[in-house]
């Protein structure tokens, strides 16, 4: 089997290594490909190995030898799915690598938002501290989480991770998920969008990126929120309205932000969110912990081994 990874610097940037996909066959890694080198490095290519690039209708008809397409990720918006199973192609995503890494990720940017320990440590190196006139200052409040309530839109398993750590810090933790079944811990509890926009102290986004959910975070929605919450997003960009978020930012609409993801990644220079006070951006890097692109890496390994033994896994993405 010839395998091509065409995007694998994400993944791996060189503290892991490509042992297990080596095992499985002849491996070319491409660390980036740009759209219009997809074809040239693919052509030759069995299975397909990537986390970003976009895989359409046009693209498979150039690639007849393609048999497998395995993904570096849980979502697969950026593979045209209807147009794979119509030539026979496999394709496979990798789920749950992530949970953890990312439930953290969404506590640091809710603590650094509550606590604001970035700012009150750049406060002390700018010897704000050896000169002031207490033992102890506030640049901004401290905010208690036991209390409060978190809103989860998506329980599915990162939301449920995260409603975890939710309830063990004394937080009150309202969710809403795409089907009707029960939360897994009986303190969840599920409400309407509405009543999750306009109860959360914190709204936290955890759903799968979708037509119907497009910019779910919008002009209107936010206008439902409080003036007081935080809004998190580690899910996808698209969840969100950015125009209409910076403008609910800047009119105190809602307090604050904190994004791991935008719509556009890398965002343009100057983006219409950058620079804003009260709007933490992380690049992308929830998912990205060392132990969870280890999982990742043995997830993609496995879901190959599977194909090539006659077993795909089709309870993923087929």
């Amino acid at each position: 089997m010839n395998i091509v990874v065409l995007d694998g610097y994400a993944v791996n940037p060189g503290d892991l290594n490509w042992d297990q996909l080596h095992a499985l066959g002849n491996l070319k890694i491409h660390d980036r490909t740009p759209q219009d080198k997809i074809i040239e490095r693919a052509t030759n290519a069995d299975i397909l190995i990537t986390n970003k690039c976009i895989l359409n209708e046009s693209i498979f008809d150039e690639l007849p030898k393609l048999k497998y397409i395995g993904l570096f990720a849980t979502g697969y918006n950026n593979i045209d799915i209807n147009a794979a199973k119509e030539r026979n192609i496999v394709v496979c995503n990798s789920a749950e690598y992530s949970t953890p890494s990312v439930a953290q990720h969404v506590f640091a940017l809710i603590l650094e938002l509550t606590n604001n320990v970035g700012l009150h440590n750049q406060s002390v190196h700018n010897n704000e501290w050896a000169v002031a006139k207490d033992w102890c200052y506030l640049q901004k409040p401290i905010i208690e989480l036991a209390g409060k309530t978190l809103g989860i839109y998506g329980l599915g398993n990162i939301g449920s991770a995260v409603a975890h750590i939710a309830l063990a810090l004394g937080m009150n933790v309202i969710a809403t998920r795409k089907s009707n079944k029960a939360p897994e811990n009986a303190l969840v509890q599920l409400v309407t969008e509405n009543e999750l926009l306009s109860n959360s102290d914190i709204l936290t986004l955890h759903a799968p990126l979708s037509d119907d959910n497009f910019e779910f975070i919008h002009k209107a929605s936010l206008q439902k929120m409080k003036n007081s919450a935080f809004l998190i997003n580690t899910g996808r960009g698209g969840l969100i309205n950015e125009a209409d978020l910076r403008d609910a930012l800047s009119n105190n609409t809602i307090a604050a932000a904190a994004l791991d993801v935008l719509q556009i990644e890398p965002p343009v220079l100057n983006h219409i969110l950058v620079g804003l006070p009260n709007c933490i951006i992380t690049p992308h890097q929830a998912w990205a912990s060392h132990e969870s692109r280890a999982r990742l890496l043995n997830i993609v390994a496995d879901n190959i081994s599977a194909f090539i033994n006659g077993k795909p896994n089709f309870n993923l993405a087929t």
